[in-house]
């Protein structure tokens, strides 16, 4: 059966140069690097190169760069160590309604901590009003996080704009789908979240850049890894892997977000063209890594299998809310009706696909939708 993988939102195939990097830090350079001898050594080098090449492809100083084990840790550490160095000051953090789970979970335990949290809503396009962000910033504010790529829709936030309007607040974003797809908006900004997973490395490794000045406390305590700031030994062969891949990712970029908009472009046309009854959710000036479409009439999930059965992986949003009740809360909070949620489908690019892969995927999507609405399934 043919394989086709749209689903490089949720996780992306780990490319070779990082594979091979990981496997000589597994086999090779394998100690500790926090020892004293020829082994700790070389990958204490190796730690401190990755950390290099982090740093140049967030384009912010490599010191301030902190390993995690992904996403998650990067968004936890960032928000309960701007609350833990700030509550002193004031107790508002500013978000908005369709950030990952990794930060709404997140918010929603500083709200049972004292914080108070306010949550921005977004317009159809999934952008929040810059206007909405500068009322609700007050003297007590000592946060603002706002995601710069929505990961179900590609919707590209504002976030330079933004920035300017924290007043004394720290400013973080979840980069986690813009990294390596789009430019990153550095300016006023003082904690950014990466992950590993999503730009061609392992699972289990990921990065927060920390401006010094935001003086954030740590959110996990030991050894004393990382500077104090984030403890435990230090994951050697995804750290390898994560610096190979973003070193590619920045010296890529230019192409890869042509690829990207090239692959979306021909998706969205022939979607438009060949299937009736469609709903774009991705907005023309999206990251061109992710194409959001609701197939009216149908159920995005029941179409999400038809699909798997063809060898095409795609998702019904973020694979991180899969299996959760009552449909995307980022549509639903853009205003769409629940039968546009619930026949909603993502499609989501690599610099690997293709634009016969695009056409494939179409065809057999076109297939399915048509026998779905033929045998009336949708009530």
């Amino acid at each position: 059966m043919r394989s086709v993988y749209f689903d490089n939102s949720a996780t992306t195939c780990v490319r070779q140069e990082a594979a091979q990097a990981a496997l000589e830090a597994m086999t090779g350079t394998y100690g500790n690097p926090s020892s004293l001898h020829r082994l700790g050594l070389a990958a204490e080098k190796i730690l401190k190169g990755s950390r290099q090449k982090l740093g140049e492809a967030l384009g912010c100083p490599a010191e301030d760069v902190i390993f995690t084990s992904g996403g998650t840790e990067s968004d936890n550490t960032a928000l309960f160590g701007a609350w833990e160095a700030r509550k002193r000051r004031g107790n508002r953090i500013i978000t908005t309604q369709v950030e990952h789970p990794a930060i709404l979970e997140t918010c929603r335990r500083l709200e049972e901590m004292g914080a108070d949290l306010v949550y921005l809503p977004v317009d159809q396009e999934c952008r929040i009003s810059l206007d909405d962000l500068a009322a609700a910033v007050n003297e007590k504010t000592i946060l603002v996080s706002i995601m710069s790529v929505n990961n179900e829709t590609g919707t590209i936030m504002p976030i330079r704009e933004a920035a300017a309007r924290k007043g004394n607040a720290l400013f973080h974003t979840d980069a986690v789908q813009a990294f390596g797809k789009i430019p990153l908006v550095t300016g006023g900004v003082d904690l950014i979240s990466v992950s590993g997973h999503k730009i061609h490395a392992p699972k289990g490794i990921g990065a927060l850049y920390a401006a010094s000045s935001a003086g954030i406390k740590p959110f996990l305590y030991g050894g004393g890894q990382e500077k104090g700031r984030r403890s435990g030994t230090e994951n050697m062969p995804g750290i390898a892997a994560f610096g190979v891949a973003a070193e590619l990712a920045a010296a890529e970029l230019t192409a890869t977000e042509e690829k990207l908009r090239g692959l979306r472009g021909h998706m969205r046309e022939a979607i438009l063209t060949e299937i009736p009854d469609v709903r774009v959710n991705s907005p023309q000036d999206a990251c061109p890594s992710v194409f959001n479409v609701s197939c009216l009439g149908t159920r995005g999930e029941v179409i999400l299998h038809s699909l798997e059965q063809e060898g095409i992986c795609v998702s019904t949003g973020s694979a991180c809310s899969a299996g959760k009740k009552g449909g995307s809360h980022v549509l639903k909070a853009m205003g769409l009706k629940p039968k546009e949620v619930e026949s909603a489908l993502r499609f989501s690019f690599s610099y690997m696909n293709t634009e016969e892969e695009v056409d494939y995927a179409v065809e057999k999507l076109k297939a399915a939708v048509t026998r779905f609405r033929r045998l009336g399934s949708f009530r």
